[in-house]
């Protein structure tokens, strides 16, 4: 009876111990106004924008796109008066609960290798994957960035 009752508790403690699922934990990411440049004539490379909110404080790491070979988060910086763009490789940080906005002239998707022209009026599929939060699917139509836009 006493080593019935030793292994009852050593298993209530285990289960006392034990981690919660992660899927209750997930962090969950909210992506609106999502909107992709027509490109230029003649090149096959754009940017695309859209405002991230994430439930829990996340990582944007990585961005695919089927119309497009190479898809990139990228930054928007000045050094030395001259504006740089260049790849963020870590991804980009989403703060808990902060709406983050990849726009003109800041941080932005790029998508480079575009396999057909993007026409205003077009839908463009990206599928977003962070850190934590489950891969993210969306689509942004294609246009000219609005006043809640600036200037890229």
């Amino acid at each position: 009876m006493k080593r019935l009752l030793i292994l009852a508790a050593a298993s209530a403690t285990l289960t006392a111990c034990s981690a919660q699922p992660e899927s209750s934990t997930l962090a969950v990411v909210e992506a609106a106004d999502a909107l992709c440049r027509p490109t230029p004539n003649g090149r096959d490379v754009t940017g695309c924008y859209v405002t991230l909110t994430a439930s829990q404080a996340d990582r944007l790491i990585s961005v695919a796109s089927p119309s497009a070979g190479v898809a990139e988060i990228h930054e928007m910086k000045t050094e030395g008066g001259i504006m740089k763009m260049a790849e963020l490789p870590d991804g980009l940080a989403l703060p808990a609960g902060e709406a983050i906005s990849l726009k003109p002239g800041g941080n932005h998707i790029m998508l480079m290798q575009v396999k057909t022209p993007l026409a205003t009026g077009d839908t463009v599929s990206l599928t977003l994957t962070f850190e934590k939060a489950a891969p993210l699917g969306v689509r942004a139509v294609v246009g000219q960035p609005g006043p809640t836009h600036t200037r890229h």
